[in-house]
């Protein structure tokens, strides 16, 4: 029986058209919930406040004050998720955001519409994957930033679908240049998932080892948000606003309670590649990172 063509069916469809009112309290629990400190007033304390660029990410996932309601997230992707029906979790493979306006860090709403843009085939066994597009915008209508981010589906490869692009991104072999040290607290997942991923994997054990893991594990944007704020504190200190691109790819699954670094390569007056790596295993969990400013 042949499978079914899942780009066909898939490219081109969108969810729909969503709202996400925030104001400073929101745009300082993201900063808490991605690692900031007693010392990052920069990102807390109203009185200075300047929003992290990767809280444009929330979007993807989130479910807080988001209009229609929904209770759990629900980006374009699992369009995809109603067709294959996994019987193992979905994963995150990689992430990029594109800045082209700060974000405002005291209130605002997001209108925002997401869209499948491409599906590949890794192969019979290997599974799908499903690139989406989400164009964030303020209530003027202006671009604050694009979203791109692909999901993996284990169970739904060789279906004649053209292969993932690789990577243009090349750890340069030498020492990196700037490496700073982090660590992922014990409720650094329940604290994330306050600021709206409220996806089960993340939360509760049981429902996470039933999707085939260990145990309930760290959501893969905050270990973005957490590079993000690491690479602005290296490259462009005091300045989140220069921030225009930043990608990663998810490698390994990351769990709370763990020391973390993140390791970078200047390649040039505005760019860097990272590294987001778990000091336990020596894994990284974010790989072949890039991350720009103007």
């Amino acid at each position: 029986m042949a499978k079914i063509n899942l780009e066909e069916l898939l490219v081109g469809k969108k969810m729909e058209p969503r709202y996400m009112e925030y104001n400073w309290r929101d745009v300082a629990l993201y900063a808490l919930a991605v690692g900031a400190g007693r010392n990052d007033l920069m990102y807390t304390y109203e009185k200075y406040l300047k929003a992290l660029p990767t809280y444009g990410t929330i979007p993807y996932w989130g479910t807080v004050n988001v209009r229609p309601y929904q209770w759990m997230p629900l980006p374009a992707s699992m369009l995809a998720d109603e067709i294959i029906k996994p019987t193992i979790s979905f994963l995150n493979m990689d992430h990029e955001i594109i800045m082209y306006r700060p974000i405002d860090p005291i209130k605002c709403t997001f209108q925002y519409q997401d869209v499948i843009t491409d599906v590949y085939d890794r192969g019979e066994g290997k599974g799908a994957v499903v690139k989406t597009r989400i164009d964030v915008r303020d209530e003027a209508g202006n671009m604050v930033c694009t979203n791109y981010s692909t999901t993996f589906f284990h169970e739904a490869g060789g279906f004649g679908g053209k292969p993932m692009p690789k990577s243009d991104v090349v750890i340069p072999d030498r020492e990196p240049d700037f490496e700073l040290d982090d660590y992922i607290s014990p409720v650094q997942n329940l604290l994330y998932r306050l600021t709206g991923d409220t996806n089960l994997v993340h939360v509760d054990p049981e429902y996470a080892q039933k999707m085939g893991f260990e145990t309930s594990f760290m959501q893969g944007l905050c270990s973005f948000g957490f590079s993000c704020r690491l690479a602005i504190q290296a490259l462009i200190p005091g300045e989140p606003e220069r921030m225009t691109r930043m990608a990663a790819q998810m490698s390994s699954v990351l769990f709370p309670d763990t020391p973390v670094r993140l390791q970078l390569w200047k390649i040039d007056d505005h760019k860097a590649f990272f590294r987001f790596m778990n000091l336990t295993n020596n894994k990284p969990v974010l790989n072949r990172g890039v991350f720009e400013w103007k």
